[in-house]
């Protein structure tokens, strides 16, 4: 089944991604552009060049996953200062596809247990 949460990691393509590719394209363009190994479980991040479009891609056992968004109306916005390859983090990914854009952002610090 494909879930996605705040302990994966999310990486977001700078550039601007056909829509046709399926899996296997996707994950030709993740080993050969990011460098990156597209079985690794994380999740990877595309738009298309008029941002109407996103695809998500994931490995999970058996098989890779890839998860489609096309927009009816309005454009999805790239998170603030992503102009290259990104780490995403899960609150941006969810605000960027539901398309809510923050104009100004401030983390409060949060107690964080360490484990030994």
């Amino acid at each position: 089944m494909f879930s996605l949460n705040s302990s994966d990691r999310y990486l977001l393509y700078k550039g601007d991604c056909d829509m046709r590719r399926g899996a296997y394209s996707l994950s030709g363009l993740v080993r050969n552009e990011l460098r990156r190994n597209p079985l690794n479980g994380d999740v990877f991040v595309f738009l298309n060049r008029r941002r109407t479009c996103i695809k998500l891609l994931r490995w999970e056992s058996g098989g890779f996953v890839l998860f489609s968004k096309h927009l009816e109306k309005g454009t999805y916005t790239r998170p603030a200062g992503t102009r290259s390859n990104a780490v995403l983090s899960w609150a941006e990914l969810v605000l960027m596809i539901e398309g809510i854009v923050v104009k100004k952002s401030v983390q409060k610090p949060r107690y964080q247990l360490f484990s030994s």
